[in-house]
């Protein structure tokens, strides 16, 4: 008869549980998100929920990521968009569940092209200037070039807001994880 020491009966049932052993602060995980948010429309609190999850390194494969928005800023005059995802809640594709505070280091936001704002800005200042340089200055040449210095500038300074897709390929990095019992 064959005896199996303690630990290797331990190691051969976590391996045989699918429960990564590596997971830890510093591990890096990649997946999908199931929802677009958008900087213009999402809100402090809203639910995010990131699919098909996978560290290689630390035998995870298939898993999901559970978490909130927890900043958000709209673009605006002179103000960039901000958006910021903690993640709190990690399942295995076995069930076990993870209690984990996980950051977003990597991610395709996209942002608004600002080139035909930039071009409708100075053309409409221009409008302005040149209308203003003839009834206010009767006639003085100029008016439309500073007008369309200004209005391309009060476009540039327009920001637009950040959108990250659905099914975009989003990178997180475990700052702590602690297995739940009882799940």
């Amino acid at each position: 008869m064959r005896v199996i020491s303690p630990l290797a009966a331990l190691v051969l049932a976590v391996f045989a549980s699918g429960v990564a052993l590596a997971l830890s602060a510093g591990t890096n995980l990649s997946g999908q998100i199931n929802q677009t948010i958008d900087t213009g429309h999402a809100y402090v609190g809203e639910m995010v929920t990131i699919s098909n999850v996978s560290a290689p390194g630390a035998g995870i494969y298939n898993a999901t990521m559970y978490g909130t928005v927890t900043k958000v800023v709209s673009a605006g005059q002179g103000r960039a968009a901000q958006l910021r995802i903690t993640l709190n809640r990690l399942r295995l594709s076995n069930g076990t569940m993870y209690s984990i505070v996980g950051v977003v280091t990597g991610w395709n936001a996209v942002t608004k092209n600002n080139t035909v704002k930039e071009v409708a800005g100075a053309l409409g200042g221009m409008i302005v200037g040149n209308i203003l340089g003839k009834v206010i200055f009767h006639g003085a040449g100029g008016g439309g070039l500073v007008g369309a210095a200004g209005g391309y500038l009060a476009a540039k300074n327009n920001k637009s807001n950040m959108v990250v897709n659905q099914g975009s390929t989003v990178q997180v990095q475990l700052v702590s994880a602690r297995r739940q019992t009882g799940h």
